[in-house]
């Protein structure tokens, strides 16, 4: 298991990005405007020094996680958050309250960026309702919520016992929800005080009338070595306070969502306007999308989590197989605890991985394709070595062989069919699986699949899947090219 943990470690520092300095790493949550925040900090950082964005991490806690175990050193916030998600105030407190509570943990807050973007709900045009006190009388309402949303201190458990709601929501993701609306399946979602869409799909805003919602205000969570590690990136951030309207906020989300930039043009065109120098963004199609931006980066990181995640299960799979095989009373035991894993719910598991492990990025992400990756690599072993024939195994110990020796020389061999179609079926699932990494910042062609649900950008989503669906068809014919060379030699000889 040492051997083991040492080769995920050396697996991770190969994947890992190398810089000539230190980065300040740069967070965001899973949604536009967390996405366009991120890149104004990371471009105005790059400036300084070397800056990096690891983009769309997922909810609160996996973002806190990261913030916490020094994966990233800063992240967009918003103080409502801060007090009532993170550090579990039941009523709204003080600015100074929430830095004394935070300074034990080694954050901070500070930095406002000068404008609000509160909870709220919000209902078609065509729905009869001004107040949020109006749901209680209307129970047939569907409502729709982001799963963040419903699991939040400050969310909807809260504001159901405020506003005494008995409706059952059902989870969507922020990116869909509008849409969902829009046809009507759900009457009700929770929107974001700044949403452009507000506008654009002609959405009421309920009235918060026993004024339920906390201020949200926007600001920087960080780590409290920040500014002395990064003085002068840090003196330029802190430049930005103040200077982020809610006008702004809100084209900038429109920019995104209704006409298409991607976060980083979006960025950089505020900040060429707030510094008197004027960039005119365009628009992308699919192909620039799917082979611009970092295409070959991203490539790269895909292909190496995979080759990385398969290795790491053949060298743990194939001797749990072995195993499995050859002592009976344990063969139950390996391969139903392989196949837990199996059944584990992806981002679940990564969830659990990233406190468990103290950071975000390859190493849990690893772990967890890894994981994925062992039921038919064990599977295929234990059956490819109970198919071959007993009496080959007696004829090679009468020539003398001793039983590790007809293990690697007669057995494996004739089971190397069956455990390279395993090796195949866990290569082809983990292309898939791999674009989980994206949610913890691993990188690969997930990245765009993230962005294009919290956009509802269907190039962008395609711009992800359309690559990763190519690379498991290549996946599948390099195997079968090599059950086919493999397939010749044994005819041959």
């Amino acid at each position: 298991m040492l051997r083991f943990a040492m080769l995920v470690l050396a697996c991770a520092g190969i994947l890992s990005s190398a810089h000539a300095g230190e980065p300040l790493r740069v967070g965001s949550k899973r949604f536009t405007e967390s996405y366009i925040l991120g890149e104004i900090l990371t471009q105005t950082a790059a400036r300084t020094g070397p800056a990096e964005h690891k983009q769309g991490l997922g909810n609160t806690a996996i973002v806190l996680s990261a913030l916490r175990s020094g994966a990233i050193d800063v992240y967009p916030e918003y103080l409502g958050t801060i007090d009532l998600e993170i550090l579990k105030n039941p009523q709204p407190t003080s600015l100074d309250a929430m830095r004394r509570a935070l300074r034990p943990l080694g954050l901070g807050v500070a930095v406002p960026l000068g404008f609000s973007n509160g909870y709220a709900l919000a209902v078609r045009s065509d729905v009869d309702l001004r107040r949020l006190s109006d749901l209680a009388a209307h129970s047939a309402i569907k409502i729709g919520l982001s799963h963040e949303f419903l699991g939040r201190a400050d969310g909807w458990p809260g504001l159901a016992r405020r506003y005494g709601l008995v409706q059952q929501p059902r989870g969507l993701d922020h990116g869909i929800a509008y849409e969902a609306l829009a046809q009507r399946q759900v009457d009700a979602i929770d929107i974001y005080s700044t949403d452009a869409k507000i506008r654009q799909y002609g959405l009421r805003v309920l009235d918060d009338d026993k004024h339920y919602f906390p201020r949200y205000d926007a600001v920087l969570l960080y780590r409290l070595d920040v500014p002395q590690r990064f003085p002068q990136a840090w003196r330029a951030i802190e430049r930005l306070e103040g200077s982020i309207k809610a006008d702004d906020m809100i084209a900038m989300n429109a920019a995104a969502e209704l006409d298409g930039q991607s976060f980083a043009a979006i960025a950089k065109t505020w900040l060429g306007r707030v510094d008197g120098r004027p960039v005119h963004p365009t628009r992308d199609g699919l192909l620039t999308k799917t082979f611009g931006n970092g295409f070959a980066a991203l490539a790269r990181q895909h292909l190496l989590l995979v080759v990385f995640a398969v290795l790491l299960g053949c060298i743990a799979g194939i001797p749990l197989g072995i195993v499995a095989a050859l002592v009976p009373r344990l063969r139950q035991v390996v391969l139903a605890v392989a196949g837990v894993l199996q059944t584990v719910p992806s981002l679940a598991l990564l969830a659990i991985l990233i406190p468990l492990l103290g950071r975000i990025g390859t190493i849990p992400a690893l772990v967890a394709l890894c994981a994925y990756a062992l039921l038919p690599i064990v599977r295929n072993t234990c059956t490819g070595l109970l198919q071959v024939p007993v009496g080959l195994r007696t004829a090679a110990l009468a020539l003398g062989l001793t039983r590790r020796q007809s293990l690697l020389q007669v057995e494996l061999p004739l089971a190397a069919p069956t455990i390279l179609a395993g090796i195949k079926t866990a290569a082809v699932m983990s292309v898939g699986t791999a674009t989980i990494a994206a949610f913890i910042g691993a990188g690969g062609f997930g990245e765009r699949i993230t962005t294009g649900l919290a956009l509802n950008d269907n190039d962008m989503l395609l711009a992800g899947a359309i690559p990763a669906a190519l690379l498991a068809l290549l996946t599948q014919a390099a195997f079968e090219l090599v059950e086919r060379v493999l397939a010749r030699r044994r005819y041959s000889d």
